[in-house]
């Protein structure tokens, strides 16, 4: 049995619905929004499994599910070295998103990281303490800003809405996932002129330990193939 993890509500349910019944395969959730039970037509052996985007990859990597739709970024974000336990079957051509690092923008002089850099040194310089970055993607952030040798800033978590934490005066800055960048604007924030962090979508994962001649069958009947 092939157990197959969805996000369990809104529109990321709804585009992946879509997309399995373009390949003929029709999944349909049983009962009212508060029940997590599906149904799975048009090919034997496989179970639909709802759950939250935030869950699938962790049910991947401990072999719960075999195959789940979830966003890069959480994958990335969620399980480091997840290459030794999942393989990235097929992005999925919706869900796009992507993370970046925002500021006020009542931040004139700071258009890209080089400018950041200069206003993180000076801020800690100034205050005492480094300049603060609100996030829920902390092993990506400090991966990419590490790799830009950028060190004067500490990251502070956020559970919520991560756009209001610098009027909050939480955070100086934020890093997050946008996709039209409207909720960024409406907070006055502002996204450096760079490359973002990652740019992200929703993709099918399979696990490793899955993997076999029922899922080789399935990936075939939906016309997708694992590396």
């Amino acid at each position: 049995m092939i157990r197959l993890g969805v996000p369990s509500k809104g529109r990321l349910m709804e585009q992946t619905f879509d997309w399995f019944a373009a390949r003929g395969v029709r999944l349909s959730r049983t009962g009212s929004d508060r029940e997590y039970a599906g149904r799975v037509e048009g090919v034997e052996g496989v179970a639909l499994v709802l759950l939250s985007a935030g869950e699938i990859p962790r049910e991947l990597a401990a072999g719960r599910i075999e195959l789940g739709v979830t966003g890069t970024d959480l994958v990335r974000e969620k399980l480091a070295g997840w290459r030794s336990d999942l393989i990235e079957v097929a992005p999925m051509g919706f869900g796009h998103a992507d993370l970046i690092l925002a500021v006020p923008e009542c931040w004139v002089d700071c258009v890209d990281l080089d400018d950041f850099a200069s206003i993180a040194r000076d801020f800690r310089a100034a205050h005492g303490f480094r300049l603060r970055i609100a996030t829920k993607y902390h092993r990506l952030v400090r991966a990419w800003l590490a790799g830009r040798e950028l060190a004067d800033y500490q990251l502070v978590d956020s559970q919520g809405a991560t756009e209001g934490t610098v009027a909050n005066q939480t955070a100086e800055a934020i890093a997050d996932i946008t996709s039209s960048g409207e909720t960024l604007r409406a907070n006055n924030l502002k996204i450096l002129a760079e490359e973002p962090i990652l740019r992200s979508e929703a993709t099918l994962f399979a696990s490793r330990a899955g993997m076999g001649d029922e899922m080789s069958r399935f990936l075939t009947l939906l016309g997708v193939a694992a590396e």
